[in-house]
């Protein structure tokens, strides 16, 4: 049995990914309602961002058919997502500030599964952690370029997104090359992640940009 199964019990697990899916598809239905798509279209973006990051790297180990192929719960909770914001979005949109903190909790725990999954499949730690972060944050870049955006990852007005969940992957493979990965330590890690990605949501924290910058672009990219 592999690490990823002493974490948490199956049932466990399989709620918290089905919760981290939903918000992740709230905020790319609410991306497709901004950008005026129809309900195709706001659909395709839900999916794309809650299941994104999870079929990239279930492709890259080997995992296959992916877990969202799977388990029909993982393809239609975005589907659910998607009707919702389509009938009700102008209240989605005026509890923004309780979806982004849902959306940081999802951060949290997918960079530690995704880390720990990477791991069960015979990845080494660097690359373990490097799945982890693309598991927390590739259905958001996915999003972004769909809908024709730079993708907040990439945006140094963006508050930090990938820094919080490259600190929780990192402390994941810290616990597992100590022989440390217990469900506490796994916990502390999503833990770890969700408090930093609220501190920089309420801070503004940003990652620095290049040193001695002397760019002629102004801050939009434009000239």
């Amino acid at each position: 049995m592999g690490v990823f199964q002493h974490l948490f019990s199956p049932s466990v697990q399989h709620t918290l990914d089905l919760i981290g899916i939903f918000v992740f598809a709230i905020s790319g239905a609410l991306l497709a309602v901004r950008k005026n798509f129809d309900v195709f279209g706001i659909a395709v973006l839900a999916e794309i961002t809650a299941l994104g990051g999870g079929l990239l790297r279930d492709i890259i180990i080997g995992a296959v058919p992916p877990a969202a192929f799977t388990d029909l719960g993982y393809f239609t909770t975005p589907i659910v997502a998607a009707l919702l914001v389509f009938f009700l979005h102008p209240q989605v949109e005026r509890i923004q500030a309780g979806v982004n903190v849902f959306d940081a909790a999802g951060l949290g725990l997918f960079c530690v599964t995704g880390t720990v999954k990477a791991y069960d499949y015979g990845l080494g730690l660097t690359a373990s952690a490097a799945l982890g972060l693309a598991t927390a944050v590739g259905g958001g870049v996915l999003r972004d370029v769909l809908a024709n955006e730079v993708p907040s990852l990439l945006r140094w007005d963006r508050d930090l997104y990938a820094v919080p969940a490259i600190v929780g992957a990192t402390m994941v493979v810290l616990c597992i090359r100590y022989d440390a990965l217990t469900p506490f330590t796994s916990g502390l890690a999503i833990v770890t992640a969700f408090v930093l990605r609220l501190l920089a949501m309420r801070y503004h924290w940003r990652a620095p940009r290049a040193w001695n910058r002397r760019s002629t672009v102004s801050e939009e990219g434009t000239p």
